[in-house]
């Protein structure tokens, strides 16, 4: 007894210095080897049951039950029986003498290393496991131990981790199963017998000035319920003890109702008890009433019953407010977690029929708290209601309004019982009373929802189109005019000034384009619903901004050189902010509906896109004309970029109408067009004057995108004859580095260029579309864009240190990009217009090609070069022609030495690395080119592939080589089968036939070593994308049938693939793991089951013969998918279980 009082003491020593702040680094660890080793002992368990019952030290106490849980966990095999009863026995005895001492940390950790035990030993072993917890429930004192023991045992034993074999997972989880009616009993008795003993029901209650509304309104959802009385009845007013113990057992409820299926056991009483707990979210945090909720002499408990939610128990009572404020939080966390439980079970998409009525009521019951939640009087609006809510609680019921509608709107919309529209009514109340930006969001989420339910059930049923629709119409109607309401600043300034609109975020948009981005997709969701309307609420209002921003004119002072807006008075300036912000979103607005103008409603809607286009065309030739981008304002920081983002708005949705305006091109082709030519006319006359370096560079971008447009789009014949389109010609041509615009303005203007000498016209044959006219300009256009870089051709070899390299490099840097945007954007047009392109380009090629080899030491000029004969490759290999291809790839291979690959290899992420990428994804379109022409080829780029690239990335990570290396692999062997098999795939799949003629067969071995290989390393996506390679060769080629792989590999790829599985490197992989191990076991399954398991089974290490025999038997002999998946599984798990009980046994254990 002495010694151990002594072990104590110095343990308590020990613990208190390594967790003293002034100890040092290297005292803690020789402070946790002696613990370590002290734990490794046989019998240090007894220690710590002595340590637990005499200490007050919470860190001896933890180190005390990190002990035993270690020996539950991973020795408990290898304990002695008589030692297993007395752990089982003393335990439990050490929970109920110290619960109320000790902390709740340490109580819930001792709960849980008895729950551990019994997830060992329950039934068999330790029978009462389960028994004494729902006898601890049963007693009124201990009840609040026993929730934590029953939610610990939900947590551990339904969800196991793996140091479970199958089976015993199994048997566990039909065991809990069993219980599940008894444990939903106890729990429902105790919501109720809370909430019946706490409920203040006043005998007359005073009138409610809004319960004549609150009938009225969701009336229907209560003719009849039984449940309608007693959600009306008054809050109970719990104590403080209560509120904890009924926090508790509504844990317990969600963590069950995670895992147990819908069946009637979750009966309408405990469905109703929940309810009743769900309703303290509504209940306002007002300081005025809250006195009458809490009883004068409730204490807390003495230890906190739910880790990390109490407060710690103070010594001294608090003052009455700290106490109001405690309690209202504890209130308000019994609606959260009432909620989270409604949310388990409505999450739950499998629903038997038995349970469907039992949905609907529950429903009908969460959209009581709705109308509770959503409902004004004369002390309180909605939205101040709902700010003055939880916010967790909020949270919890927007999830829920958003599962209800995207799982069950299906099943519950149809039912005379559920008033839909009066929901929408509510639900509309709800959302644009949010008392925060991401809760409205969420809504808006679940209104996008919604719509497309409603979208997806009017293409079903076109019969009965109207009458779906003219039931929600009203609906609709009031969502789209809240929601374009909310995004102008003349009725939402205040919300709309607070959104963020400089930080990106992960998508790569402000808040405030979130924002306005979410809300127009709503709007064009309820277009698509109700077009004529939808339009008809959205043009006035743009009309009337437009009208304030087409005034502007009046007020433009010019004095000299300078000119400025003549308005200066703060109001007015704040008036003009607000209207061209709103002025900018409509346009947006406007532009996310051009859609809905096109195809086969565009004769119908005619008129309407016919007005917004002119309208449009209007203001960008306004904007234009009057330069007011260009002006001085009395707030510079705020008009100008409005005045500049309008503009720019405005022709990007004259962008958006491009498609439209091809469409009424194609219309109009035979007729009459000066309409048409109007339009178009004067939105080149709009684009053209913006189209200079001086214009802020968000104007001129979107100046060119709307030219790209026009040209790529809707490409009229008379575009090239406008004098607007001829400055712009000019402009690009002439030799002026001063007036050269942006690059990437630069790079679509002559995109736009291209396009009209290059895209065939539509609606014209082939011998009016002046192909020869059209070719020469389009070589003129490519001479003057190359001018500067087609004298570079005579540069032999070049010096780091030569005077004028970086004038070289940037015409190339220039140039390349240009012509490479060029050929991409006609990659997918007629061969004419790739055969003017290439004829145009052909000098630049030639010239990038006599150059590669001089710059091949300079890694950011040829990887601008690689790039352009990428995209030529793409576009216009069969332009180029066999010869002329086979000298650029000659000419690639004999520069792209060892020594060069393996130093651009090394540099990851450098522009030498890049380099090979791109020669590498080069390779991969040459080896896809069908027919003979490139097949001299193959030999020399796998050498490169197998023997220079692949030993520099092999044992390195560099991802991004190896990802195109093994690409490039795959299109050989896929492309070019025949290479390594002559005989076709029909002979060698029928039984009987000869086998394989093989050829190159090294060459084949090596490859398929480099994909095995690539199995054992870390790098999860080049692994699936490998795997996914081998799936795919052997779906199109048979791969694993054939005899070389099926003799000499097939066991290996499978042998690796499990090893992979069983070190969980690659978890995320599970799937498509054992589905590739399912289509190789089953090129012959006798083989697989009657010589690989048992060798693979032999050559496991960490298990017994018996537990082997185990394995086998439980690996049934199944050959269908599901089975086969589910035997792996196992083998897996229960191979991985074996192997750390085996490992945690102690020495010289003998294993019967």
């Amino acid at each position: 007894m002495a010694s151990e009082e002594a072990s104590l003491r110095a343990l308590e020593s020990l613990m208190t210095e390594f967790f003293h702040s002034c100890t040092t680094n290297e005292r803690k660890r020789e402070i946790e080897e002696l613990l370590n080793n002290f734990a490794q002992q046989t019998g240090a368990w007894r220690h710590c049951l002595f340590f637990l019952s005499n200490t007050r030290n919470e860190y001896v106490m933890m180190y005390s039950l990190t002990v035993f849980e270690n020996l539950v966990n991973k020795m408990w095999i290898g304990v002695a029986s008589q030692d297993k009863m007395e752990i089982r026995s003393c335990l439990p005895k050490l929970l109920l003498a110290q619960h109320k001492s000790v902390p709740y940390f340490i109580r819930n950790k001792l709960c849980k290393v008895i729950v551990d035990i019994g997830r060992q030993d329950w039934p068999m072993f330790y029978h009462d496991f389960f028994t004494n917890t729902l006898q601890l429930i049963q007693s009124p004192a201990l009840a609040p131990l026993g929730l934590v023991m029953l939610k610990t045992t939900s947590e551990e034993l339904a969800c196991p981790r793996e140091d479970l074999s199958v089976a015993r997972k199994e048997e566990l989880r039909k065991l809990l199963l069993e219980q599940v009616p008894t444990v939903l009993g106890l729990l429902t008795g105790i919501l109720e017998t809370y909430w019946d003993k706490h409920s203040v029901i006043a005998s007359t209650p005073p009138p409610s000035p809004t319960s004549g509304e609150s009938v009225e309104l969701l009336g229907t959802l209560f003719q009849g319920s039984q449940y309608s009385k007693l959600l009306c009845q008054p809050m109970a007013a719990l104590d403080n003890d209560s509120q904890q113990l009924c926090c508790l057992v509504l844990e317990c409820l969600a963590h069950l109702f995670s895992w147990i299926p819908l069946s009637t056991s979750i009966t309408p009483t405990l469905l109703a008890s929940i309810f009743h707990f769900a309703r303290f979210g509504c209940d306002l945090r007002t300081k005025a009433k809250i006195g009458s909720f809490i009883s004068s002499n409730s204490s807390s408990s003495n230890g906190q019953l739910n880790p990390g939610v109490m407060p710690p128990t103070s010594n001294g009572g608090g003052r009455n407010g700290q106490q109001s404020e405690g309690n209202k939080v504890d209130r308000a966390r019994l609606g959260v977690l009432a909620m989270t439980c409604v949310n388990e079970l409505v999450s739950k998409n499998c629903v038997p029929m038995d349970f469907e009525e039992y949905l609907l009521r529950m429903f009908q019951q969460t959209f009581f708290l709705l109308q509770r939640l959503t409902r004004e009087n004369n002390a309180h609006t909605v939205k101040s209601r709902l700010q003055e809510l939880d916010e967790s609680y909020l949270e919890k019921f927007t999830d829920f309004l958003r599962l209800f509608v995207s799982v069950h709107l299906r099943r519950i919309e149809s039912s005379p019982q559920f008033p839909i529209v009066e929901f929408l009514a509510l639900l509309f109340k709800y959302t644009f009373n949010q008392p925060t930006h991401e809760g409205y969001f969420a809504c808006l989420d679940i209104w996008s929802v919604f719509l497309d339910f409603l979208t997806t059930k009017i293409k079903s049923r076109l019969a009965d189109r109207e009458s779906v629709l003219n039931r929600y119409k009203d609906a609709l109607v009031l969502l789209l005019r809240e929601v374009l309401n909310r995004i102008q600043f003349r009725y939402n300034q205040a919300q709309l000034e607070e959104l963020d609109d400089e930080t990106l975020d992960d998508d790569q948009q402000t808040e405030w384009q979130r924002y306005l981005r979410q809300s127009l997709e709503v709007v064009a969701k309820v277009m698509e619903l109700l077009p004529s309307h939808a339009f008809s609420t959205l043009f006035p209002v743009l009309q009337e901004n437009l009208d304030v921003y087409l005034g502007l004119q009046q007020f433009i002072v010019t004095t000299g050189t300078s000119r400025r807006l003549n308005i200066s008075a703060e109001n007015d300036c704040r008036r003009l902010h607000c209207s061209l912000r709103d002025l900018s979103s409509l346009l947006q607005a406007v532009g996310r509906l051009a859609e809905h103008f096109i195809g086969e409603v565009f004769a119908a809607r005619f008129s309407d896109a016919l007005a917004v286009v002119e309208r449009l065309v209007e203001v960008t030739c306004y904007g234009s004309q009057t330069s007011l981008y260009d002006l001085e304002t009395a707030v510079p920081s705020v008009l100008k970029p409005d005045l500049i983002d309008v503009h720019a708005q405005a022709l990007a949705a004259l962008q958006a109408y491009s498609h439209w305006l091809a469409q009424f091109y194609s219309e109009v082709h035979s007729q009459n067009q000066t309409q048409f030519i109007n339009l178009i006319t004067s939105a080149v006359d709009a684009s053209s004057p913006l189209i200079t370096a001086k214009v802020p560079e968000k104007l001129l971008l979107s100046a060119c995108h709307l030219m790209v447009s026009i040209t790529a789009t809707v490409r009229p014949v008379f575009l090239v004859t406008l004098p607007a389109v001829q400055n712009i010609f000019n402009l690009i041509t002439t030799e002026n580095q001063t007036r050269r615009l942006p690059q990437e303005a630069h790079m679509l203007v002559c995109r736009a260029l291209s396009n009209m000498l290059l895209l065939p016209w539509p609606n014209l044959p082939e011998s009016e579309q002046q192909w020869q006219t059209r070719s020469s300009n389009h070589a003129s256009l490519l001479a003057a864009l190359t001018r500067e870089y087609r004298i570079l051709r005579g540069t032999v070899n070049i010096t780091p240190r030569q005077p004028g390299l970086d004038d070289m490099k940037a015409v190339i840097k220039q140039t390349l990009p240009v012509l490479r945007d060029i050929v991409d954007s006609i990659s997918g047009e007629s061969t004419k217009s790739r055969q003017i392109c290439y004829q145009s380009l052909q000098e630049s090629v030639q010239v990038s090609l006599s150059l590669f080899p001089v710059f091949i030491q300079q890694p950011d000029v040829t990887d601008e070069m690689l790039a352009f004969f990428l995209t030529l490759f793409q576009a216009l290999r069969v332009q180029m022609g066999v010869a002329f291809t086979g000298q650029i790839i000659h000419t690639f291979l004999s520069m792209f030495t060892r020594e060069q690959l393996a130093a651009s290899i090394l540099q990851e992420g450098s522009a030498g690395c890049r380099v090979v990428q791109k020669f590498l994804k080069i390779l991969q379109v040459v080896v896809q080119e069908p027919g003979q022409a490139f097949k001299p080829f193959l030999p020399s780029i796998l050498s490169l592939c197998m023997e220079q690239v692949y030993p520099v990335v092999a044992e390195r990570s560099s991802p991004d080589v190896k990802a195109e290396m093994f690409e490039l692999l795959y299109q050989i062997l896929h492309q070019n089968w025949r290479y390594f098999f002559k005989t076709s795939v029909l002979t060698s799949v029928q039984r009987g036939a000869a086998e394989d003629t093989m050829e190159n067969e090294a060459q084949f071995t090596a490859a398929m070593q480099a994909f095995g290989q690539s199995f054992l390393q870390p790098d999860i996506h080049i692994f699936k994308q490998n795997l996914s390679y081998l799936e795919s060769l052997n779906s199109k080629h048979k791969l694993y049938h054939r005899k070389l792989f099926r003799t000499s590999m097939l066991f290996h790829f499978i042998n690796v693939l499990l090893q992979v599985l069983l070190h969980k490197s690659h978890d995320l992989l599970q799937e498509e793991i054992t589905l590739a191990i399912y289509n190789m076991a089953s090129v012959d399954f006798d083989a697989f089951y009657s010589a690989f398991m048992p060798e693979f089974l032999n050559g496991c290490q960490g298990v017994d013969t018996s537990q082997r025999a185990v394995l086998a038997r439980n690996f049934k002999l199944e050959r269908d998918l599901p089975s086969f998946t589910q035997s792996v599984q196992r083998l897996v798990n229960d191979l991985r279980y074996y192997r750390l009980c085996n490992s945690s046994l102690p020495t010289g254990t003998i294993k019967l």
